[in-house]
């Protein structure tokens, strides 16, 4: 059983512009900074929206759970980002290692 809002096209649209825009802040994120930013800003924004279900729209529960949701998304950004990549001169050839 779908819901009414995806039933509609405009619900579908608004279901792929809400998933690309937050797969965008982790498209090019290689520094722990910048993945923590790009978490902070996944969890928030997907912490809100969690909160908004499950309060009914109240601002407290949903404020919390965004904050609560960008503290997570934050500290699993910058945990999984990747390890640095050096370029070194080794045996006369210039490579990453």
């Amino acid at each position: 059983m779908q819901s009414d809002a995806l039933r509609r096209p405009s619900g579908k649209v608004i279901l792929l512009a809400a998933a690309l825009t937050a797969a965008v802040p982790l498209g090019g994120c290689y520094t722990p900074s910048e993945r923590a930013l790009g978490g902070a800003a996944i969890g928030g924004l997907g912490g809100a929206g969690i909160g908004a279900l499950a309060s009914g729209g109240m601002l407290g529960p949903t404020l919390a759970a965004g904050a609560i949701g960008a503290a997570g998304g934050a500290l699993i950004g910058a945990a999984t980002a990747p390890a640095p990549r050096y370029y070194a001169r080794r045996h006369g050839r210039y490579r990453y290692y």
